[in-house]
């Protein structure tokens, strides 16, 4: 990469990955390279094997025991999809909040117009849900809430255990959109309530771009779930009708294996390491960061402010400077790569208060060093003070 860089841009996707994922994916290439669940060979076979073991080791991260509710696909975004068009219908109530990313917003807008209702939740300049709020946004027919854990712009998490109560106690699907949470911070989908889950494997869990999907939990009947796509899926070859049954009901089509073979490496990795080791480090490098940025005259921090609330992802603004402007020197000057702007979540920079400009996003992940804050921390210094 030519002269030291550092890597902030996380929370778009992780980088650099661990070797165990490079190494895995070199393996699936050169020595495996078949369809899985295509064939009865021993490659195709052992190609079945290594998208059943990441199954398994999604269901493990989020203790799910079917990992047959585990449904892969693209990314999060796609996961959203099949879950929202799969199960509601028109004339259906959702709630969600006015800290989404687009990846929710744009399908619910889409939706909207062929006769789903939506309520948006207002949630505080810091970005946290109200909880009474949600209470009273519940209708007699309010199908579905989804909400995400952790917000894209400046990481606030949301409290799923007691959301999750509420909704249960409602009767209302909970579905969480985990695609900055999973990997960086424990999830338990049945102690938290959690009726549908959509991850990616390129963000926490350090697999590659092109993997992630859908989890659903216990309460969701796949019978009432239509998927958004048909095809061959290597099960019931003999039916022209697709099959009724998870996972092949929402996975036509050949999979990704070779980045399944790189998101199991990242979930082994994630498991090596301890999620609650990941948490920790993650912390104390957003703390250090918060705490850097607070003592600089002309930045503006924005969400939380407090590692304990919210994950690794920080925003900021430089008085008098456009985000585009601080991000362009950020990279020229200094090496440090960031994002900058409105992070595919305009709602979430209206709550925020930084429509339409948006903001400077740092986004660390457990293998970034506290050096690399304090440098970052000095660039940022600098060109608050116009030196550079």
């Amino acid at each position: 990469m030519g002269k030291r860089l550092i890597y902030f841009d996380n929370a778009a996707t992780s980088f650099p990955k661990p070797e165990e994922v490079t190494r895995a994916m070199v393996h699936f290439s050169n020595e495996i390279g078949a369809s899985p669940g295509r064939s009865g060979h021993r490659l195709a076979i052992e190609a079945g094997r290594v998208v059943f073991e990441a199954r398994e080791g999604i269901a493990r991260l989020l203790g799910l025991k079917d990992s047959s509710r585990v449904v892969f696909g693209l990314n999060a975004t796609e996961g959203i999809n099949q879950g929202l068009k799969g199960l509601l219908r028109t004339g259906d109530h959702v709630i969600t909040s006015s800290m989404e990313h687009n990846s929710v917003m744009r399908p619910l807008r889409a939706m909207m117009k062929e006769g789903l209702e939506v309520s948006i939740v207002p949630c505080s300049q810091e970005g946290f849900l109200d909880l009474s709020e949600v209470r009273k946004a519940i209708r007699p027919d309010t199908r579905m809430l989804v909400l995400n854990h952790a917000s894209n712009v400046v990481g606030t998490l949301q409290p799923l255990a007691e959301i999750g109560e509420v909704c249960r106690q409602q009767g209302v699907l909970f579905f969480v959109d985990a695609a900055q949470s999973a990997g960086a911070i424990p999830i338990d989908m049945h102690r938290e309530k959690i009726d549908l889950l959509a991850f990616t494997g390129h963000k926490a869990l350090f697999g590659p771009q092109g993997t992630g999907g859908l989890v659903l939990g216990e309460r969701v009947d796949e019978k009432e779930l239509v998927p958004v796509k048909r095809g061959g899926t290597g099960s019931r070859s003999e039916q022209e009708e697709h099959p009724d049954f998870l996972p092949d009901l929402c996975e036509s089509g050949t999979p990704n294996a070779l980045g399944l073979a790189g998101l199991l490496a990242g979930l082994e990795f994630v498991m090596k390491v301890g999620i609650e080791e990941i948490r920790q480090q993650e912390k104390r490098l957003t703390a250090k960061l918060l705490q850097g940025l607070r003592e600089i005259d002309g930045v503006k921090l924005y969400g939380p402010g407090t590692a304990e609330k919210q994950l690794a992802t920080v925003s900021f603004n430089i008085q008098g400077m456009a985000p585009s402007e601080v991000g362009l020197r950020l990279d020229e000057d200094f090496g440090i790569l960031c994002r900058v702007g409105l992070h595919c979540a305009p709602a979430a920079h209206r709550t925020l208060g930084t429509f339409p400009e948006g903001t400077v996003r740092f986004g660390l992940s457990y293998l970034n060093r506290a050096e690399e804050v304090e440098k970052a921390l000095r660039a940022v210094q600098r060109i608050a003070r116009g030196e550079a």
